[in-house]
C-alpha cells in the first residue's frame, strides 16, 4: 500500500536545470550523467525512490531562511517575521527522470540562543543551504562559519554545498552587481554552487530548488550504482577546477550506459 502522497505536476524532472553562474557551479553539464540516466531508463535505481534526502538550511538570523522555503513549499510569502524556534521542516516530492525522490527541508535557527539546539539536527544531510542577505555584506562573511558549523557534523566529501543570497527584490542592479562580485568568490571558496533569489516575487525559487533536487537525486543514483557493485564513478567530493565537473571520474573514459 502506497501510503505518500502523489507527485504534483509541477515536481516532475525531466531534464537537468541549469546552473545560474557558471563560474559557481558544483558542475555545468547540460545533462545529469549518462549512467544516471541509464539507471533511470533500466529502472536500476535501487533504493533511491523510496529514501528520503535530508537538506538543511543555515544562516544568520532574519536572512529569509523561512520565507524561502515557504515560497517554494507553499507559495506563499509573509511579510509578518516570525523567528524559527530550534527547527522546523518541509518535505517535498520529486519525480525525476521517471523516479520518486523526496526532499526533507530542514529549516534551522539563526538566533544564537538557539544553536546548540539546532546543530544536533545538522547530522545526516545531504545537501547543505547556506543563505546570506544580499543587502547586508555581514550575513555573507557569516557563511562560512555557518558552513563550518554544518560540516562539523558531516562529511564534506558527500554533501553538495549551495550559497544562497535571498532579497535580491530589495536590491538595485548596482548594489546587487557589487555584492554578486563578493558572493561568487565566496561559493568558489567553499566549492558551493551560487544562487540568488527573492521570495517576495519567487524570483529563481523553483529553479533553485529544482536544481537542490537534480543534483541530490543524481548524487544518490552515482552512489546506489557503487554499492551496487557498478564501476566506480567517483565521490561527490568538490568542484574539479579543470571541467567543474562534481563528480570525478577514475577513468576517462565516456560510459554511454550501464554496464
Amino acid at each position: 500500500m502506497n501510503i505518500l502522497a502523489p507527485v504534483r505536476r509541477d515536481r516532475v524532472l525531466a531534464e537537468l536545470p541549469q546552473c545560474l553562474r557558471k563560474e559557481a557551479a558544483l558542475h555545468v553539464r547540460k545533462d545529469f550523467h549518462p549512467r544516471v540516466t541509464c539507471a533511470c531508463q533500466e529502472h536500476r535505481t535501487g533504493t533511491v525512490g523510496f529514501k528520503i534526502s535530508k537538506v538543511i538550511v543555515v544562516g544568520d538570523l532574519s536572512v529569509g531562511k523561512t520565507c524561502l522555503i515557504n515560497r517554494f513549499c507553499k507559495d506563499t510569502f509573509d511579510k509578518n517575521y516570525k523567528a524559527t524556534i530550534g527547527v522546523d521542516f518541509e518535505m517535498e516530492r520529486f519525480e525525476v527522470l521517471g523516479v520518486p525522490f523526496s526532499l526533507q527541508l530542514w529549516d534551522t535557527a539563526g538566533q544564537e540562543r538557539f544553536k546548540c539546539i539546532a546543530s544536533t539536527y545538522y547530522r545526516g544531510a545531504q545537501a547543505i543551504i547556506i543563505v546570506f542577505n544580499l543587502n547586508d555584506v555581514a550575513s555573507l562573511e557569516h557563511t562560512k562559519q555557518w558552513l563550518a558549523d554544518a560540516l562539523k557534523e558531516n562529511d564534506p566529501s558527500n554533501v553538495l554545498l549551495f550559497l544562497v543570497g535571498s532579497k535580491k527584490d530589495l536590491s538595485t542592479p548596482a548594489q546587487y552587481s557589487l555584492m554578486e562580485k563578493d558572493a561568487l568568490k565566496v561559493a568558489q571558496e567553499m566549492k558551493a554552487e551560487y544562487w540568488a533569489v527573492s521570495s517576495l516575487t519567487g524570483e529563481n525559487v523553483r529553479e533553485f530548488f529544482f536544481r537542490v533536487a537534480a543534483l541530490t537525486f543524481e548524487a544518490n543514483v552515482l552512489a546506489e550504482l557503487e554499492k551496487s557493485g557498478a564501476r566506480r564513478i567517483g565521490d561527490v567530493v568538490r568542484i574539479n577546477s579543470d571541467d567543474k565537473n562534481l563528480y570525478l571520474t577514475a577513468s576517462k573514459k565516456k560510459a554511454t550506459c550501464c554496464p
